[in-house]
Formats: structure tokens, sequence, C-alpha cells
């Protein structure tokens, strides 16, 4: 009989809200409350809380039935998304208890306790088999498993090396020093638990907000289950409803916060080495930059210019004009990032300020018996700051006084701060080292490095970013980081770490970095080239071309790899890799648009196909699982690098469904082969006539020298004349590209470039619209100014793609402009030039090329 009450209480598990039947077992004993916003259940020993932030988003929270919940705090979600509410409509029954959103169902099954939740449409996002799984309270630790729908695919997690999909693997959360990591390896340098579910034609988010070391399985212990474990800390986790990828990286800036906006020159092309050993090394390199007229934004330092490789220090015989140096770069342009790891050396009475200092004020690390714990990294025997504390986080801070003020230092990196150890098995400090939380939202206590390990990068980066804003208040601060957690987009940037120089490296950047963006660290980078090994001249040049499609682009090697500057391998590479670097100093304005978008909304600049075209399908699934290594730049660029980038073999692109332009030529796309899309089937046909949902595959023929690039039709995408470094002021107008189709828009965005003076209304914005009538004819209106910044450009040089009518009339509200037919760097189309002022412009009998 037990057991037969054990198969009924599984089957309820799965169908929870079926009717009741003689015999059926009945629910155990049991508390529900409600309240405006939530639903609190008490049974089956559990105590379980799920409440609705927001429509779309609720918290979940769950705790042994010892009648309270673990503290409510947290370095990841924002207090002001921890305190939100909505109003909740019960929906309890005989059978379940639970509320409903505008956006989302509840259902929490009173017989096992086991959650539901559904959208709006009636699909279930996540189902729980059976309750949550908590260990015994000596060993801690929970499982949460629920089931993995028959078409589900999964996304994000940070930088994990491999596909874009994670069904069917499985992956741990514990940052780890990973120098030269092969495809598969696991942990990595950035644990963000968060990610993006896709099932029935609906996309949605899991935030899981534990720091001990957490394990995700998609699927690979049982191809059934999705599940989710940890070591220990509290179960409390988040949902968002979507229903698109866009909607969920909204949802998830909101609970989390959006990237810090970042100065207008991080988005420039950047050279950086572990091997610049003397100031006059570091010199050449920027004098062949600008010689070779490479367009270039900043130089980096590794910890080459370190006394003894001790942070904040610098080496008077191999930097001598330290400061010189620095004022001489920015004279031309060049800004200059320094290395900062957070390791101190353990140098007593050897005037080591950031030492003495941090002595004094009791700011480090402990080890288990309470003296400061001390292990080998770059400087020898070295102390760890304890960032937990918020006054340690603003000693740190002040670290940066001399190199920020004084050396006019313009940005800082972060690295090594997993922490790093060197000679020890696990690459960091030992699990039973002490951590002092005394920060605003937390009960002031004492923790182990097993719960701090995975936030402590991220609260390296928060320290450096918080010290460069209380010592300039009015400049955006640079600040890299190696290690970090969900949230830690907040303070800055990040790249994939230690890379290798390898094909596959170069492929698996593509995924990796998307993935980055869908954790909200959209302004992240791979090293140019790879940073360990020894790159091959074809390898380097791809890499530089894709790269300058991606949000920072750094081009960085160890001191064991070979030149990997753009020069390196001859005038033929140099010439393939500075005309790529040149389309993204032309594309800087789209590139800032999409920046500034981002640092508002979460949504990340380079993106997936399935964020642009949620319901474009192959095989039932989003379409960037059969499209290689397809990505978006933006709404409106389609980067298409090989699959297999090594391999001289053609390959296939898939277009999504819509007009498309090749970006070089600027001519639509016509030699593709149609194919429809067939829904939720996602059969893939030749295309009826009329056929509205049709995409194209075409196959390209890989050479050296070319990266294939696509716009959307219906896009409108603004250029600059081309520039040595975004402190040159580009001459000239600023050039729309338009490339006519359905819902056709666009907009530029622009501000200083550097300070948050943008908060204070200090920027401009401009929207644009487009239409075709039905004779062909082109309208294009230009918005409203928005905001008060006045920028460079004063007028605007409209080129119409796909079109070559040298006869054609426009006026611009009310006034008759010439046309002509303009080559420009990415193809030729009917141009006409326009004041940057709100109006209207019409271009008639604009007819299609033959």
């Amino acid at each position: 009989m037990h057991g037969q009450s054990r198969l009924l209480a599984l089957l309820a598990a799965f169908m929870p809200w079926g009717p009741v039947h003689a015999g059926s077992p009945q629910p155990p004993a049991s508390t529900v409350t409600h309240t405006q916003a939530s639903v609190e259940w008490q049974g089956n020993g559990l105590l379980l809380e799920v409440t609705a932030l927001r429509d779309d988003i609720v918290r979940i929270r769950i705790a042994p039935n010892s009648g309270h919940l673990p503290e409510d705090a947290s370095w990841a979600v924002l207090p002001t998304a921890r305190q939100a509410h909505v109003c909740a409509t019960p929906t309890d029954d005989a059978h379940a208890v639970g509320f409903a959103t505008r956006s989302l169902k509840i259902s929490i099954n009173r017989l096992t306790s086991a959650l539901s939740i559904t959208d709006d449409k009636g699909t279930p996002l996540l189902t729980d088999r059976g309750a949550p799984a908590l260990l015994p309270s000596d060993r801690h630790g929970f499982t949460l498993i629920k089931t993995l729908p028959d078409d589900g695919h999964f996304f994000g997690l940070g930088d994990k090396f491999g596909p874009l999909d994670r069904l069917g693997k499985s992956y741990a959360m514990w940052n780890t020093d990973s120098y030269g990591y092969r495809e598969g390896q696991d942990p990595l340098y950035k644990d963000i638990p968060f990610f993006i579910g896709y099932t029935h034609h609906a996309y949605y988010g899991v935030f899981v907000d534990n720091t001990w070391r957490t394990f995700f399985d998609f699927g690979h212990e049982d191809p059934s289950a999705l599940q989710i474990k940890a070591e220990d800390g509290p179960i409390d986790y988040y949902v968002m409803a979507g229903p698109d990828a866009k909607s969920v990286e909204q949802q998830y800036a909101w609970l989390t916060g959006p990237p810090a906006m970042q100065p207008e020159w991080m988005l420039g092309f950047q050279q950086s080495r572990w091997g610049y050993p003397t100031e006059t090394a570091l010199r050449d390199i920027g004098a062949h930059l600008r010689a070779d007229h490479v367009p270039t934004d900043a130089v980096w330092m590794d910890i080459d210019y370190q006394d003894r490789f001790r942070p904040f220090t610098v080496d008077p015989a191999t930097f001598a004009h330290f400061h010189q140096m620095i004022a001489d770069f920015a004279k031309t342009g060049i800004h200059t990032v320094a290395i900062t790891d957070l390791h101190i050396a353990d140098a007593p009475h050897q005037g080591y300020a950031p030492y003495d200092s941090g002595m004094a004020q009791d700011r480090f690390v402990k080890d288990a018996s309470g003296r400061p714990y001390i292990a080998p990294v770059w400087p020898g025997p070295s102390l760890f700051p304890d960032f937990t504390q918020a006054a340690t986080r603003a000693w740190w801070g002040q670290l940066y006084r001399h190199f920020a003020l004084e050396d006019g230092i313009a940005g800082f990196w972060n690295d090594m701060d997993e922490p790093a150890v060197f000679d020890t098995p696990t690459k960091t400090m030992p699990l039973n080292t002490v951590h002092r939380i005394d920060e605003p939202g937390f009960v002031p206590r004492t923790a182990s490095h097993r719960e701090i390990h995975n936030i402590y990068g991220m609260q390296n980066h928060r320290a450096t970013y918080e010290g460069l804003l209380a010592l300039k208040p009015d400049a955006r601060p640079v600040v890299m980081t190696r290690a970090s957690y969900a949230g830690g987009q907040r303070y800055g940037v990040t790249w994939t770490g230690d890379n290798a120089s390898t094909w596959n490296h170069l492929a698996l950047s593509v995924p990796m970095l998307e993935s980055l963006g869908l954790g909200g660290f959209t302004f992240s980078g791979a090293d140019i080239g790879g940073f360990a090994g020894v790159t091959s001249p074809d390898l380097l040049t791809r890499w530089y071309e894709i790269a300058m499609f991606t949000p920072i682009a750094r081009s960085h090697a160890d001191k064991d790899s070979g030149p990997q500057e753009p020069w390196a391998d001859g005038r033929m590479h140099e010439d393939i890799r500075r005309h790529f670097i040149e389309t993204r100093y032309r594309l800087l304005p789209y590139n800032y648009t999409l920046a500034e978008e981002a640092s508002r909304t979460g949504i990340p600049m380079m993106r997936p196909l399935f964020m642009e075209f949620p319901d474009t399908l192959i095989h039932k699934a989003p379409m960037d699982l059969a499209s290689g290594n397809e990505f978006m730049w933006g709404a409106a660029l389609l980067v298409a690098p090989s699959p297999a980038p090594e391999s001289p073999a053609p390959y296939r692109v898939t277009l999504p469904p819509g007009q498309w332009y090749d970006y070089w030529t600027g001519q639509p796309v016509t030699t593709a082969q149609a194919l429809v899309l067939k829904g939720a089937a996602g059969s893939i046909a030749r295309a009826e006539e009329g056929d509205t949902n049709t995409a194209h595959e075409l196959k390209v023929a890989p050479r050296l020298d070319q990266l294939p690039v696509y716009v959307r039709g219906g896009s409108i995408i603004p250029q600059q004349p081309l520039v040595q470094s975004t402190m040159q002021t580009p001459g000239g107008p600023l050039t729309l590209h338009v490339y006519p189709g359905g819902n056709c828009q666009g907009s530029v965005y622009a501000d200083d470039g550097q300070s948050f003076d943008f908060r204070k209304q200090a920027y401009n914005r401009v929207r644009f619209r487009c239409q075709i009538d039905q004779k062909g004819g082109l309208s294009l209106t230009v918005g409203p100014t928005e905001g008060t910044f006045q920028p460079w450009w004063h007028a605007y040089a409209v080129v119409i793609h796909g079109r070559n009518a040298p006869h054609a009339q426009a006026t611009f509200n009310g006034t008759t402009l010439p046309v002509s037919v303009a080559d420009t760097p990415i193809g030729h189309g009917l141009m006409v030039t326009i004041p940057a002022t709100e109006g209207s412009l019409q271009v008639n009998q604009p007819i299609p090329e033959k």
C-alpha cells in the first residue's frame, strides 16, 4: 500500500490540477498564507514563498519548515528589485495553491509541494518533478529537479567554452584560473547562474542567486531532467516570463542592473601584450600604430611596468618617465590602461604603501587561525584584500589616487581575481579562509571562502569601479575584470581570459561572447589572436576581422607568443587587418548607439539570432542552432563567419526571413536559395510565391580578406568619416545608410563620450523612419532631437542602397535638393545631403537596378 501511495503522489506531481477521485491520496496538513503579492506554503517539511516582483518576474524562496526564511540579502539583485511587488490574484483550489499575474501563473501541488510556472498562454515554463530535495542539516545543500521539455534549449551561464546551447551538458559554478583552457573544460573564470530557456515558442529566464559552488545539469545525467544543485546556501531563485529573449534580458537587467556605460574610446581598437618590458618598447608600439595609420584608442600595460610585480608600483629603471609617457600617448589620442592585480606583496618595513596601510587598517583576508592569509602570486608571498567589507573596498579605491589623478591612467585591469593562487592544486585559497561581511543590507558576520569565492572577483571589480568614481565623479570608470558573478556588469567590462591561439578558440569565441552578453556582460571581448601559444598569420587575420564586430576589440598575447600587432606577418595581412579596424571606426556612431542601448536596457550589442528572430525555427529549435557561427551585431547587421574558419571549403549561410543586403557592396542579396520555415514544425521547403515567412540560404566561398556581413532590410545605419581615434573629430556630415525594407527605422545616439552628463539630458538621440510608396519612391522622416547635447555633425548624407536612378528628385521640408550616385566604402547608392534637423525627405522615382 505504501508503494501505491508513493506512485499516486508521483503522478499527482505531474498532474496537479486533475479531479479528485475516491481513494486518491489526501493532501497532508499544510498552511497557506496569501499576501497582496505572494503565497507562502508550509507543508511536507518545507517553507515555500513565491512573490510577484512584477507581472513577469517571480521570486521563489524555499527553506526547511522551521518558520523562517534565510536572510534577505544579495550581492547580485538590486534592493529595489527585491523589494518590489505587484498585486497577484489567488488561484487556490482543492489540489493546488498559487496565484496569477497578467504574465504568469504559479501553482504549488498540495500533495507533493511541487511548483509549476506557466506563462499567460498556458505554456509550461518550469515544472518541478517532486519537491525540492534538502540535504540533512548537518550536510546542507539542495537539489531542484525540473521537467526538461522535449523541445527545450538553454543559453547562458557566462563564459562557458562550447556551443551556444547548453542542452545535454552539465556545468559547475566556481571561478577558476584556466590558462589555455580547452573546449568542454569547466569551470572557467566567471560564474553567472542565469540562463534563458526556450520551449514551445516561449523564452524565459532563470536566475539562481546562490554564491556557493552550484551545478546545472541540462539533461546530461538524466535526459528528461533539468537539475540545479548547490553544496550549501539558500534556495533563492527568480523566474522571468519573457515571452521573447529581449524581454528576458531587460527583466534580468532590472533585477541585477544594466551594464555600466563605457566611455566612447572603449569601442576603439586597443593594443596590449604581456611582453612590452620597457618604456621604449611601449612607446615604439604607439608610434608604430600612428605611423601605419592603424586607428587606435588605447595601449594596455601588463605586469611588465611594475616594480617586482607589485601592484600600484612602477619600475623606475625600465619606465623612468612613466608620467610623461602617458601624457605623450594622450597627445596622440591614445589612452593608457594599467593592470592592478589584487594580491598585495607581503613586504613589511619596505615602504610599500598598499601593504603598510592595509595592515594598519586590518584589510586582509584571514586564514582559519585568524592570521592574515599569505600565499604566492606574482610578487611572491602576498596578501588578499577582504572585499566583502565596504571599508576595505573604500581603502582599495584610494590606492588608485596617484595613478588616476596624477599620472592620468585612463583605465584599469583587475586580473587574477578568482582569486588565483600559485603552487596549490585548487589554484585558489583554502576553502576555510575567513572573510568578514560588513556590507549594507547584510547582517555583519564572518563567512568561509566556500561562500565568498564566486563573488570575490566581482567585489574586487566593484571596489576599483567605485574607487575611481569617488576619485573622479564626473568620469565613467574603465575597469576590466577576469572573474565575476551575476550583477558584476554594473562595474565594467570583462574578457574571455587566457584563451589559446587556435582555430577552435577563434570559432568558439563567438558563442562565448554571446553567452557573456546574455549574462549581462555586453562589454566583453576575446584576446585577438589568442593569449597562449603562437598564432599563424591567417588565424590572426581572421581573428582581427571577427573581433571588429565584438564589443571590446583588444589584441593581447603572453610573453611567449609571437608578435600579434596589426603589422605582424607583412604588408598584405596588415592591410586586411587595418581595413577591418577602419570599418569599426566608421561604424562608431552605430556601435555607440548600441552601447547606450545596452547600458539602458541590458540588451547586448552582440546577439544570438534568436534575440532578433525569436519565431524563426529550424527543426523546432532557434535558428542559431542550425546556422553555424552567425550572430547579430545589433538589430541591423548579421555577421556570418565560417563555423570552421580554418577550412577553405565553402559553407552555408542562412539569412532569416526578410530582405537582406550585402554590407560590403550595399546591394540586395539575390543569389540565395529561398527557404520556408514551416512554423513550429521547423521543416524547410522551397518558398512559394508570396510567402512572407521566407528565409534564404546561400553558399559562401571563404576568402582571407573577406568576412560575410549582411544588412537587414529596413535598417538605417549611421556611419562617420574615418578617424584615427575617438579623440579626433570627424569631418563632414554623418552618413545615414538606408536599406529599404519593411519596418524601416534606425536611430543615432551621441553624448560627450566620457562623463555622466547624459543623466542630466546632455545627450543627443534622433530616430529615423523610412517608407517606400507604391511608385518606388522613398520618404525618410527625421524625428525630433532628444536631449540637449550638440554632436559633431550638422548635416546628414543620406545614402539609399539598392537604388541607382541618377535622374531622381529629392525634397527636404519642401526644398529641392540635388541627388547623386555616391560611391562609399560600403557600396554605392543614391545620395542626398540634408541638414541635421527634424523633417521629411522625399526621394521620387528611385527605380531599382535591373
